[in-house]
């Protein structure tokens, strides 16, 4: 069975802040302040975002095609005007491709840690 993450896996893994909003948006649509959250949520804390990064970063995104904004698509009760993101198909199916290499990552340096010790 050809595995259909072949054929849109990267050249290069994602940039830092690609992947951790690429990883967001797994759990379905948002906007822009909520992804800031879920990236924060996800990582323990570990990353926090500025509106900058994440503004050019979803830019980016969406030029390479692994995000659609989505704000025009239903109707929104937000007494802001808030931008609405999801990912692709092709998006989802390299952020998957993106976990999968992360894990064989960390399961590869696992085995090589003193007494065999797991991440």
């Amino acid at each position: 069975m050809h595995h259909r993450l072949s054929m849109v896996s990267l050249a290069k893994p994602l940039p830092s802040a690609s992947l951790h909003i690429v990883l967001a948006l797994l759990e379905g649509e948002a906007h822009g302040y909520a992804l800031i959250g879920r990236v924060v949520e996800l990582s323990d804390g570990a990353v926090r975002m500025g509106p900058g990064t994440l503004y050019g970063t979803l830019n980016r995104l969406v030029s390479e095609r692994l995000i659609e904004e989505t704000t025009d698509r239903v109707p929104r009760h937000d007494s802001e005007r808030r931008r609405y993101y999801q990912l692709t198909s092709i998006g989802r199916a390299v952020a998957v491709d993106e976990v999968a290499r992360l894990q064989g990552l960390v399961h590869r340096i696992a085995a090589h840690l003193p007494g065999g010790a797991t991440a």
